[in-house]
């Protein structure tokens, strides 16, 4: 039985969708001023794996995730400037030039890392009137009041606000992050529209005056128009619970007097090297700078390197990002990719036959570890150590020297294809290929036989280093009286 982490209460619930085999899942999207970092990656990899395990498990799922190009501003609540906007001003473009392009960059860095594309991706601009009509409702609701061409949300109207956060309105008078306004009735009242002053370049008419919609006013809507006045799971990172998702709960269900969201879903944040990180501590490090290998790094990181990396980690936990920690994912995962690629490549050739006791026992043992290890709230780093286990007895059976059936590599293949591909994503048809062509039988001979020449030669230090390397590829070499042997751990 799948059990989910749900926000709202801070428990482990087990998961039960709203309808039967029927899922809907909302995710809060990238704002398109600037290219995707390693933040992003935890994020949209976190649940892409959330979503290819729902399906997995049978159930029909819609994903929708938005994409915010209006009404994010700088300040993340309601002060400052459109952050689309001020991208524009800056390169001096349309603002609708800046969301293309990094809308494409978005995609692009997605794509690398394999995460699959959302069944529906929104954009704000695109239901500006779905917005203004919630704001309506609202305000005949009596959730919302309009003072000189701006209309904000009436915190007090609502007496579950803040229920996802725990805090209370006192706390929020405290903390909001915006203005003491005159025009507002209580500090912590969010906009819902807000007027557009001339020099804003991003802006609609509305009953209201000339103005553009608030952000959180976007995630409500969008969600709702594809999923329905209630989703089964709304994701999202852990520092947009307040304000992002309170309010969002807030305004959707004093509009449609239903429960928002039956299981909310957060992610932790990315640090590097221990902090933070910030454009200002020199330690921001967008996806196209990583996969290239720019500075802060020192070296290129494979985005299927990148992917198994986050999912050594739970969705909920921070991950530290670190040279030290891709260098041990590397290994890591070619360890995997070595292995599939001996699979494939046996199975090329293997006779008939049915798979032995031994192999069906591995096989079976292993997809119930690994089904465990995902119920319990989609640990992938549970998941991770079960594929690295299972990698180990398939080595040792293959090393046996015993000719498996071709029933056997299949059962074996399958595993890999469903549950390293399908589930976690880090397995895809390039992956017996690589792994092939990257360390084959005739290359380790090569390298073994410049090592017995160097031997010979009484050059220890060099001979040594090609074992040393060999042996973090995960091929063991072992010494006889014949000469070398190798295989692969």
């Amino acid at each position: 039985m799948l059990k989910v982490y749900n926000s709202l209460g801070r428990k482990l619930q087990e998961f039960e969708p709203l309808h039967e085999n029927s899922v809907g899942v909302y995710v809060c999207g990238p704002t398109v001023y600037g290219h995707s970092h390693i933040g992003h990656a935890k994020s949209y990899v976190s649940f892409d794996v959330i979503v290819r395990y729902l399906r997995y498990l049978g159930y029909n799922v819609r994903y929708v995730q938005n994409i915010t190009d209006v009404g994010h501003l700088t300040d993340d609540a309601d002060e400052g400037e459109d952050k689309v906007g001020v991208k524009a001003r800056q390169m001096g473009v349309q603002p609708m030039e800046v969301a293309e392009r990094y809308t494409r960059s978005y995609f692009e860095d997605m794509d690398a890392l394999n995460v699959r594309r959302p069944d529906i991706c929104p954009r704000a601009t695109g239901h500006i009137p779905q917005q203004i009509k919630l704001v309506k409702t609202l305000l005949e609701k009596g959730h919302a009041y309009e003072v000189e061409g701006n209309v904000y949300f009436d915190v007090e109207s609502f007496p579950d606000y803040g229920k996802l956060s725990g805090r209370s309105l006192d706390e929020m008078m405290e903390g909001v992050r915006v203005e003491a306004r005159g025009e507002k009735r209580h500090p912590a009242d969010f906009a819902l529209w807000k007027k557009a002053d001339e020099g804003h370049l991003m802006r609609w008419d509305s009953p209201w005056g000339i103005g553009f919609p608030g952000w959180h006013l976007e995630c409500s809507v969008m969600s709702m128009e594809y999923i329905g006045p209630t989703l089964d799971i709304h994701g999202g990172g852990l520092e947009n619970v307040f304000p992002h998702h309170d309010d969002e709960i807030a305004q959707s269900e004093a509009a449609t007097g239903e429960p928002f969201v039956r299981y909310w879903l957060h992610n932790n944040m990315v640090t590097v090297n221990g902090q933070k990180m910030g454009k200002s501590l020199g330690n921001f490090i967008t996806l196209k700078d990583a996969f290239a290998g720019l500075p802060p790094l020192e070296r290129s990181v494979r985005p299927m390197v990148m992917r198994y990396f986050i999912l050594t980690s739970h969705y909920r936990s921070p991950l530290d990002f670190s040279v030290e920690a891709l260098e041990g994912a590397e290994k890591a995962l070619q360890r995997i990719e070595n292995t599939v690629g001996r699979v494939r490549r046996a199975l090329e050739g293997a006779p008939a036959g049915e798979a032995p006791d031994e192999v069906t026992r591995l096989v079976d043992e292993a997809r119930e570890s690994f089904g465990t290890e995902m119920d319990n709230d989609f640990n992938t780093a549970g998941a991770i150590g079960v594929l690295n286990t299972f990698t180990r007895d398939v080595n040792r059976l293959l090393d046996a020297g015993e000719v498996l059936p071709r029933e056997a590599l299949e059962a074996v293949g399958g595993f890999y294809d469903e549950l390293g591909g399908d589930v976690l994503g880090i397995i895809t048809e390039e992956t017996g290929r690589q792994a092939g062509g990257e360390v084959t039988g005739e290359l380790v001979e090569t390298l073994l036989e410049v090592r017995s020449r160097l031997r010979e030669a009484s050059q220890y230090e060099l001979a040594d280093t090609i074992r040393d390397r060999l042996e973090e590829l995960g091929i063991e070499v072992q010494d006889g009286p014949e000469g070398p042997e190798w295989r692969f751990r």
